[in-house]
């Protein structure tokens, strides 16, 4: 069911309200912005005409065409000629789709996106300890025998490597811990494919997984968190010496 069903253009508007006049585009883009995050609108939801956005943020049709150019260029609508722009996806999807391009279009911090992930690792392995299903331990144990199997194709041994670690994302039951992990380590996927240099390094980080994982099927979250962050040091270290190669 549309989140506005009885006059959606009417309620949208007010939802926005106006923006001082001479607003840049930039402003009114944002605008825009703090109401799809808001939760309030599904994706695929039908934004009203530009003359019906324009009209109820007070500003010229050109603002709200370039805004929303901005805006479909980022991922968060879709412009579909002939029939309209939607919302592409939820809050949770577009908050950390505005990260990524944030963090893209700034200064490359590669070692601070590194820090940020150990911590949200063992932040998620700590959740996941407590809140961990048997489908998420079988799911796991799979990716486990997928890195044995691969170990000396490292392609498919990271793979492997990062399905294991979006599992226990997923069981952490976070759904914001879930998305800034994914969208970090998106960020740092090209640096952590070339960082896992040889068989001897998949070996390491085998045994350091499944640690992990015997620490997730007894429940313990402390032994988890201690395992995790061995194992996140052994990579940042790894993919630090990788970098500074460069």
């Amino acid at each position: 069911m549309p989140p506005y069903p009885e006059n959606p253009d009417a309620a949208f508007g007010a939802a926005l309200g106006t923006v001082p006049a001479g607003t840049a585009v930039s402003a009114v883009a944002k605008r825009l912005l703090d109401l799809f995050t808001t939760g309030d609108l599904e994706p695929g939801t039908r934004l009203p005409p530009e003359r019906s956005l324009a009209a109820s943020l007070g500003v010229g049709r050109s603002a709200i065409r370039e805004a929303l150019a901005a805006l479909e260029i980022l991922g968060i609508v879709d412009v579909r000629p002939g029939s309209g722009t939607y919302l592409r996806g939820s809050a949770s999807e577009l908050l950390p789709q505005t990260l990524s391009w944030g963090l893209m279009l700034g200064e490359p911090r590669t070692r601070e996106l590194v820090e940020v992930r150990n911590g949200l690792e063992v932040l998620a392995v700590r959740s996941a300890a407590v809140r961990r299903t048997d489908e998420d331990l079988a799911d796991l144990a799979a990716q486990l025998d997928g890195m044995r199997e691969h170990r000396t194709e490292l392609a498919k041994f990271v793979e492997a490597d990062r399905l294991f670690h979006l599992r226990i994302a997923v069981a952490s039951g976070n759904v914001v811990l879930q998305q800034l992990l994914q969208n970090v380590r998106s960020l740092l996927r090209l640096w952590v494919e070339r960082a896992l240099a040889d068989q001897d390094h998949a070996d390491l980080a085998l045994a350091e997984h499944e640690q992990v994982y015997a620490a997730l099927r007894t429940g313990d979250p402390d032994a988890a968190a201690q395992a995790m962050s061995a194992h996140m040091e052994t990579a940042a270290g790894r993919l630090t010496e990788y970098i500074d190669q460069k």
